[in-house]
């Protein structure tokens, strides 16, 4: 589900490839002409990889009699998330609330932006420093172990005048009136995972025993990024992923994935499957709300496989603070677990860190703090 670079920890240089197709030095990722060479470009080799032998035991939460306001369903959920949040960062939810015809939509009217000429899709490309916009394989920003993977990020603004309207607005100014449905179907979807995100933050600040507004009242004037992902077909998928090893520099995820499956968590010293269920959501903890819970609540760790016979699509929704508001426990919570783990930051600094200093991986909020303090106190 990454966020910014992918992720294994370093950037690389340019492992040159004669048979990959590059430009200004950056390879293109036309996965189409890549599938008919007899070898994996060099760029996409990872080494050291070992399958997934069993699923992920992670709880499937029905959100349904929390959302009636049972009280002996709500509190079956809060000990679910609990144990899961303490362990892996990982669960699922079911009964959510999210009309099935919305989620059908949007994969639709998605394959019309990756099914664009390359010519056009670049046009439209992620800019340096920016989240917004196409990426193929992240070929811009790193050079080696890329993701065999193309992507689709807009911003998604939970409060002010044109939040009702920003995510079309976003696709008719980049992608022209050709895309008005596509827009609207986006608007939509981003809303309704708003929706879905409050009542997850609702039922985390009750498992923290915290005041259960508490991370509703956070992230009510937040945002979010949007991403879409298609994996392509790779004839050498045993070689390489789709996204790397990493944990997301966010603080929540809201992941839906195709039946094709590939998202895999790393827990208990090896890699274990997250089955495909086509009504549920995946829901992963970022970084960002780990700090908020004081290390409490773990940082999922993930990657995606890629499939040689199907190709691959997920939707995610990265929740995220609103820029300028300081990532700190909340003090109740600090009295009782301390002492404090993180010191405060800004969203914005962990942000533009993974942007334009490290590439995303297990240790991100750690190196990142490192980094944090020693510009601050040189």
């Amino acid at each position: 589900m990454s966020l910014a670079m992918e992720s294994n920890g370093s950037s690389n240089l340019l492992g040159h490839c004669d048979e990959a197709k590059h430009k200004n030095g950056v390879l293109v990722f036309d996965s189409s002409s890549l599938q008919k060479q007899s070898e994996l470009p060099n760029e996409f080799v990872w080494s050291d990889l070992v399958d997934a032998q069993q699923d992920l035991n992670e709880p499937l939460i029905d959100l349904g009699g929390f959302m009636r306001g049972d009280a002996e369903a709500t509190e079956r959920a809060v000990e679910q998330i609990r144990k899961a949040c303490r362990s892996h960062g990982f669960f699922q939810v079911m009964n959510h609330g999210v009309d099935g015809k919305l989620i059908e939509a949007a994969y639709e009217e998605i394959d019309s932006v990756f099914k664009l000429s390359l010519e056009k899709k670049h046009s439209f490309r992620r800019k340096a420093a920016e989240v917004a916009g196409y990426s193929g394989a992240h070929s811009d920003r790193i050079k080696s172990q890329l993701p065999w993977k193309e992507t689709f990020t807009f911003m998604y603004e939970f409060e002010g005048d044109d939040s009702e309207t920003s995510v079309s607005d976003y696709f008719n100014s980049v992608l022209g009136e050709d895309f008005n449905q596509t827009g609207f179907v986006y608007q939509k979807y981003c809303e309704a995972m708003k929706d879905l995100s409050m009542v997850i933050f609702e039922l985390l600040g009750i498992s923290l025993g915290i005041d259960r507004l508490y991370f509703r009242n956070y992230f009510q004037d937040g945002n979010a990024i949007m991403r879409c992902n298609n994996y392509p077909l790779c004839n050498n998928a045993c070689l390489t992923l789709g996204t790397g090893p990493h944990t997301d520099p966010i603080s929540l995820a809201i992941l839906h994935q195709d039946q094709v499956g590939g998202l895999q968590v790393f827990t208990e010293n090896k890699w274990q499957a997250i089955r495909p269920r086509p009504d549920v959501f995946v829901i992963n903890i970022g970084d960002t709300f780990m700090a908020l819970t004081n290390g409490i609540y773990k940082s999922g760790k993930h990657r995606a496989v890629v499939n040689r016979e199907k190709e691959r699509r997920s939707l995610v929704f990265f929740v995220c603070p609103k820029k300028d508001k300081v990532v700190r426990p909340p003090q109740d919570l600090v009295d009782r677990e301390g002492p404090r783990r993180f010191p405060d930051f800004l969203w914005s600094d962990l942000l533009a860190f993974t942007q334009c200093e490290y590439r995303p991986d297990f240790h991100t909020l750690h190196s990142f703090v490192n980094y944090f303090l020693s510009s601050k106190f040189p």
